[in-house]
């Protein structure tokens, strides 16, 4: 997965489901680390860029 195609707003989906069972996230920030936000429950979580790229299965939407 190439990182430079996730901006902002861009939903993604994990591989394993979140603890709430969404699998779908937003991303709320990019930079030095990831911010990304769970679309069910609104929970937030900070990666690192290579603990994204494992994480992510798809991008869902493209975002702006």
């Amino acid at each position: 997965m190439d990182l430079t195609l996730l901006r902002l707003n861009t939903v993604i989906e994990t591989k394993k489901p979140h603890p709430c069972g969404g699998k779908l996230w937003r991303i709320v920030r990019t930079g030095a680390d990831y911010k990304i936000a769970c679309l069910t429950c609104g929970r937030v979580v900070m990666l690192t860029p290579d603990e994204l790229k494992k994480r992510i299965r798809r991008i869902a939407e493209a975002g702006q």
